[in-house]
């Protein structure tokens, strides 16, 4: 069922694209068969995530069959004098080596080998289209989103204290040492959320069976579910609306570094000078830069990440602390988000992880109740952005604590029920114990 749903929702999505002229999620990836794809560390990374079922002599296999398959394109394109001007040239042996296991699960395997082999390559295979998925929901909120609503979220952060603008002149005052370490962090999130991932999924080969909960179902579930809400909540970010939007050109969607100058901001005032605080109203954009803001996904991601490494060994425990506070540090500093964004973000994000663990449990009153109040949280903060930002901006002390405990009361409550789950917990079952007979 699981999977009949996602097909049919890419199917939707990539009928939806066609219909603007874009092309869809599974056009893109099977373009990547033969063409050089767009990320060939993620691919790599997503067939890394399907070797999990394998065990040490299958893996080395399957790597090398990659690498000599990349081998082989390289040497077909350097013979036929074909130059890679986009996309990586190396993944397509990531691909084909996932394609045929799954090909291998159906045709060679039987019964419980059967499933989890497919599983595994069911796991690859939605990394990679989760991707294509966010790309093309991007392109389909510039396309059908002619206006944003930057100006009441801009007005809204007042009462935050306009922290896009104060870590903006943070890392614009540490010169590229600053800049480049939180950029790096910034574009490596996905193999974060791998690394956390292979550590989860360690024993699945031994065990022949999946955990019930790990960070990949989080993840995907963000990033299918996120981009609806940049459909209601249109947002480009203040580098765009506020600013010349070419100061962290390198760090945008290809679409937006290439038009970067299709915009039309409210003023360059980002991030030196602050934003003057008017009645605010919808604008007019142009119709290539993303309406990717509310929520930050970065952030639910990030958060993701550091719940998932809290019972995890020291250093992983470490990395996804640091990773936590340099992405939000990031998200603020390169202008890509305003501070309301990244207070949506954690809500939505543990709204999330509470609804699966829930799902996991069989929806009982504890988890119906938490999911149901980070929806109703997050449900009014959006409100709140959009019909009270001049009262948020005209009481900043009111409203700037108030935006912060309705997030910390989500974060408590979940932390609180998520403890309680545990320390009900049924103990596994131990064997009856018969006496001998005398």
């Amino acid at each position: 069922m699981a999977g009949v749903a996602t097909l049919g929702f890419l199917i939707m999505l990539e009928i939806a694209a066609r219909r603007y002229g874009l092309p869809g999620p599974i056009t893109c990836q099977v373009r990547e068969v033969i063409f050089p794809p767009k990320s060939g560390g993620l691919l790599y990374a997503s067939m890394a995530l399907m070797l999990v079922v394998f065990t040490w002599p299958q893996r080395f296999i399957a790597i090398g069959a990659a690498i000599g398959i990349d081998l082989a394109f390289l040497a077909v394109r350097w013979a036929a004098d074909i130059r890679v001007t986009e996309g990586h040239p190396f993944g397509n042996g990531a691909l084909w080596v996932t394609l045929g296991c799954a090909v291998v699960a159906v045709t060679r395997r039987t019964g419980r080998e059967r499933v989890l082999l497919l599983k595994g390559a069911a796991l690859g295979l939605l990394l990679m289209t989760g991707r294509k998925t966010g790309d093309t929901w991007l392109l389909i909120t510039s396309e059908t989103r002619p206006t944003v609503l930057d100006q009441y979220v801009a007005t809204a952060d007042h009462a935050l204290g306009d922290p896009s603008w104060l870590v903006g002149r943070i890392v614009t005052a540490s010169g590229p040492i600053g800049f480049n370490a939180l950029d790096f962090v910034y574009g490596q999130l996905p193999v974060a959320a791998v690394l956390v991932a292979l550590y989860q999924l360690r024993n699945v080969a031994a065990e022949r069976r999946f955990p019930v909960h790990h960070l990949v179902r989080t993840f995907l579930a963000i990033g299918l579910l996120g981009p609806a809400f940049y459909m209601i909540f249109p947002v480009v970010g203040p580098i765009f609306a506020y600013g010349n939007g070419t100061e962290h050109w390198a760090d945008v969607s290809l679409w937006a570094e290439a038009h970067s100058t299709a915009q039309w901001a409210v003023a360059d005032v980002w991030p030196h000078t602050l934003p003057p605080l008017n009645t605010p109203h919808s604008m007019p954009f142009d119709d290539i830069t993303p309406r990717n803001c509310m929520p930050s996904l970065h952030t639910a991601w990030a958060v993701a990440i550091f719940i998932h490494t809290r019972k995890a060994p020291k250093a992983l425990r470490y990395a996804g602390t640091f990773w936590l506070i340099a992405t939000l540090a990031a998200t603020l500093g390169f202008g890509y988000h305003y501070g309301a964004d990244l207070i949506a973000g954690v809500v939505f994000t543990l709204t999330i992880e509470a609804a699966l663990r829930t799902h996991d449990r069989g929806w009982d009153r504890s988890g119906i109740q938490l999911v149901a109040y980070g929806a109703a949280v997050f449900v009014a903060l959006l409100v709140s952005y959009r019909w009270l930002p001049l009262e948020m901006a005209d009481h900043p002390w009111a409203y700037g604590p108030l935006l912060l405990l309705a997030m910390t009361s989500v974060i408590y409550g979940y932390v609180r029920t998520t403890k309680l789950w545990e320390a009900t917990a049924a103990p596994a079952r131990q064997p009856e114990s018969h006496p001998e007979p005398v």
